[in-house]
């Protein structure tokens, strides 16, 4: 199973770029960030990250194709990918509901899944000809060209999946690959990997040889009581997202979080915290001991067909900044990928 880390770029950038010199000493296969307005911007953090780094690879994890034009998105990934000797991927989603909604886009009429797989269509084809002329429900382009070429004879495009199962197998028929945000059972890892499976077995691809990744809430420490809370610091920002039926899939009633994505939706997130027991952060995170958050992988995620762990590590830094929480014993960025990668990644398969 790959590791890589999965930032929110919203600390100071020197801090951001030594995490990524860190794991990519360390092993890391990629390092991943959110494409949204709310941080700092991911293609410029990259690329001033690409020549101090070696074999770390380098993208947004996901890219929404609602508030960027996927033309726009495969100039920017091609230029990224040349920068870095051909270490760039795209990860494709419709896009933050919440941050939809703040530029007054209501996500339910924007057909979310047609248009993913339309700007797949769009980013493979101007990534592997330089041109493209195309008529879709939702993007035109008439002679469109870009001198952004890739080094990669192909750079991967894959989709991240939520909700499912068209979602899963939309991106096993028409993508290299899936991300799978926020699930935390093998209940969940089974349902999307079943469906995923469906879906690259229809396009005549292996998915044994396609990259499926979970992307979840870490948070690991020598201090297991930090760890832990640090996670629930965050989980219910994070699964104010989720759609009901992957909760249930967690084993979560969607409508035990409805006062919790009240209070998160009414800026008190204080309060959001308070609502959020330990035993909800349980199940929505991966946090703990390097001992314990590899007993969940272990438990959870390994052997169920993903392939890579994605770490979106929460540390004191994040939780501040989110919800002016104070938490102390809570382990670094730094820290933490040290404590996986020389604790956790030996131990998982």
């Amino acid at each position: 199973m790959k590791f890589s880390y999965v930032m929110l770029p919203d600390y100071p950038l020197e801090e951001s770029l030594r995490a990524i010199k860190l794991a990519d000493e360390l092993g890391y296969y990629a390092c991943y960030a959110a494409d949204e307005t709310w941080h700092k911007d991911l293609w410029l953090l990259f690329a001033a990250a690409a020549r101090d780094t070696t074999n770390i690879r380098f993208g947004p994890s996901v890219s929404g194709v609602i508030l960027r034009d996927p033309s726009l998105i495969a100039q920017a990934a091609a230029t990224l990918d040349e920068l870095t000797g051909g270490r760039a991927e795209v990860v494709l989603g419709s896009g933050n509901f919440g941050l939809l909604a703040q530029y007054g886009i209501d996500w339910s009429d924007t057909k979310p899944l047609s248009r993913v797989k339309e700007g797949v269509h769009v980013i493979r084809t101007l990534l592997d000809e330089g041109t493209i002329t195309y008529d879709g429900d939702f993007f035109q382009y008439n002679g469109l060209f870009t001198f952004a070429r890739p080094v990669q004879e192909r750079l991967p495009v894959k989709i991240g999946s939520m909700r499912g199962p068209r979602s899963f197998e939309a991106a096993g028929e028409f993508s290299d690959g899936c991300h799978h945000a926020l699930s935390y059972t093998r209940e969940a890892y089974d349902y999307g990997i079943k469906h995923f499976r469906i879906g690259a077995e229809r396009a005549g691809k292996d998915p044994d040889d396609m990259d499926f990744g979970a992307w979840v809430v870490t948070a690991v420490g020598r201090d297991s009581a930090a760890a832990k809370q640090a996670a629930r610091s965050m989980v219910g920002i994070y699964a104010s997202s989720m759609p009901a039926e992957q909760l249930e899939r967690n084993g979560v009633d969607p409508d035990s979080l409805t006062p919790i994505i009240e209070a998160i939706g009414a800026g008190d997130l204080a309060k959001g915290i308070e609502l959020t027991s330990p035993e909800l952060a349980e199940k929505l995170s991966v946090a703990g001991t390097p001992e314990e958050v590899t007993a969940k992988i272990k438990a959870e995620i390994e052997g169920t067909g993903v392939n890579h762990f994605i770490a979106a590590i929460t540390d004191a830094s994040l939780v501040k900044a989110f919800t002016g929480q104070a938490l102390d014993g809570v382990a670094t960025v730094d820290e933490q990928l040290r404590l996986l990668a020389e604790e956790v990644m030996p131990k998982i398969g």
